[in-house]
């Protein structure tokens, strides 16, 4: 079978890396540099626990599932590559300002997540203010390097026999009756027996596509910084939510993010978004006053309008669409990769999916004008 592939973020890659090993002729279409959107800009958590406040029930079983295949998706990958990509279960610690949020906390208690006392917080992560309330621990959360799984991807892809065109945006999706036609763009129209959209916030932008086949994707724009500590300063050893931040010790620095905005495909940093991810996160951790911001970045996160994101077939059969993961794009990577290639290879209904139809929304979706057919 031959495959054609939109975007070659994590979500494509791994898509494609896997149709690859299954035997399939795959090319994968970028528009400019693999893992250089999204995936680049995000912060690499695989952190199932902390997101669960703001998942549906399906969503949470769906980053649950796809958290455990985590570990062994990571040394695959390593192994494929030749280079590594930094997978650590290094936990979640969710920290509590105040004694109503050290309640609401405790709600969300279930698996092995723990509510911890403020000296046992503070033992567990001494930058953290003196007067914290408790926290919750979550020891099964981890991380990856984010800014190298995409180029390990990319290898592990074209080591397992795949085509990759970087710099080759597609344009137009060529339709003829209820089948595309091809996948076109400006050096070439390529054909394939399948296709699939994982092109990010840019998914609902690829021109040809009736309306109900377009992605109801949205760009969501999100902002953070790095800071360096001074010299002898340790980091952070774990995941650390708090004060509408969350902290990620990266080598030699701490990445705080993220601002979420609506503003189109506008990628530009701001002021206001520096000044509210550092007083936050100093708020959380006073001595981060000291330490210097040294980066500050933005990417746009694939939205949809109910959050949730966009897993399976469209309205056009053998046209497939991997999008709206919104932040959790890294999370979900695995477990997307195995059902796109399920899907593609002729499995017709997986129940795990239901929620997240592309079609789900119908051509309604095209008013707010985020879309172009």
């Amino acid at each position: 079978m031959k495959v054609v592939i939109i975007g070659a973020g994590i979500a494509g890659l791994s898509i494609g890396w896997r149709l690859a090993q299954a035997g399939c002729a795959v090319t994968v279409l970028e528009r400019a540099r693999p893992g250089g959107a999204a995936t680049w800009a995000s912060g690499g958590m695989i952190a199932a626990t902390a997101e669960r406040p703001g998942m549906s029930a399906d969503e949470n079983r769906f980053a649950l599932h796809s958290a455990a295949l985590w570990p062994a998706f990571a040394s695959e990958i390593e192994k494929a590559s030749g280079r590594p990509v930094h997978y650590a279960r290094v936990g979640t610690l969710i920290a509590a300002l105040t004694a109503e949020g050290y309640t609401e906390l405790s709600a969300g208690i279930t698996g092995e997540t723990r509510m911890l006392t403020p000296p046992e917080t503070l033992a567990l992560e001494p930058l953290l203010r003196s007067d914290i309330a408790g926290g919750l621990w979550a020891p099964g959360d981890a991380m990856v390097d984010n800014r190298l799984v995409g180029l390990a991807l990319a290898f592990a892809f074209v080591g397992a026999g795949g085509t990759l065109n970087i710099n080759e945006a597609v344009v137009r999706l060529e339709v003829a009756g209820n089948a595309i036609a091809g996948a076109r763009t400006p050096f070439a129209l390529h054909t394939a027996d399948a296709y699939v959209i994982a092109a990010g916030a840019w998914s609902g932008e690829i021109a040809g596509l009736p309306p109900e086949a377009i992605p109801a994707t949205l760009p969501v724009k999100g902002e953070m910084i790095a800071l360096l500590p001074p010299g002898g300063q340790a980091l952070p050893s774990r995941l650390v939510w708090g004060n509408s931040v969350y902290l990620i010790p990266r080598r030699d620095r701490l990445f705080i993010g993220a601002t979420v905005s609506k503003e189109g495909f506008d990628t530009s940093t701001t002021d206001a978004a520096r000044l509210f991810l550092h007083s936050h996160a100093c708020a959380l951790m006073p001595d981060l006053a000291k330490w210097e911001i040294v980066e500050q970045w933005a990417g746009l996160r694939p939205g949809t309008p109910d959050g949730l994101p966009l897993i399976g077939e469209t309205a056009i059969p053998g046209l497939f669409v991997a999008s709206g993961q919104f932040r959790n794009g890294v999370l979900f990577a695995p477990a997307i990769a195995k059902a796109i290639c399920d899907l593609v290879a002729g499995q017709k209904r997986l129940p795990e999916l239901e929620a997240f139809r592309p079609g789900r929304f119908g051509p309604a979706h095209l008013a707010g004008g985020h879309a172009v057919g």
